[in-house]
């Protein structure tokens, strides 16, 4: 009845800098813009004269990973509440990475806000792995996580 996941949304205040940070910051390859508007939009947002500029990226062509959908409603403001893991809702995007350190020193370098540093993980116990993690923020304060699963 429902299948994979087809995308993953995130809403967002400026579309052009999400973009660029998503895209030139995280390697997400850009597959382009459009704008949702009219009876179906309103519909489906809950909201009238509602338009919203939506733009998806993705990420390694190897990867069968959904894309990120970015979302910027036009002429709305956007309440801005800081993400928090502890709270109910999505808590964080987490993308692959074959070396977490060098990711994390790249973020570091480009100053994005990173939550710790990688930390080593081991649930072989439970039957899941071990790996290197950490978490980050976009530029709205999204909390997005850095995972790279590690060879026994």
């Amino acid at each position: 009845m429902i299948g994979q996941v087809y995308h993953v949304g995130l809403t967002v205040s400026d579309l052009d800098r999400s973009v660029a940070f998503y895209r030139d910051i995280l390697g997400l390859r850009y597959e382009g813009e459009l704008l949702m508007e009219g009876g179906e939009t309103e519909a489906m947002f809950q909201r009238g004269n509602c338009r919203a500029r939506v733009a998806y990226l993705n990420g390694s062509d190897q990867l069968n990973m959904p894309p990120v959908e970015l979302i910027q409603f036009v002429g709305d403001e956007v309440a801005h509440k800081a993400a928090d893991l502890f709270t109910t809702s999505i808590s964080e995007l987490c993308f692959y990475a074959d070396d977490a350190d060098a990711v994390y020193q790249k973020l570091m370098e480009q100053g994005v806000e990173c939550l710790s540093s990688p930390q080593e993980f081991d649930f072989r116990h439970d039957g899941f792995g071990r790996s290197r993690a950490f978490y980050f923020r976009d530029p709205d304060g999204i909390i997005l996580e850095i995972m790279q699963p590690l060879d026994d």
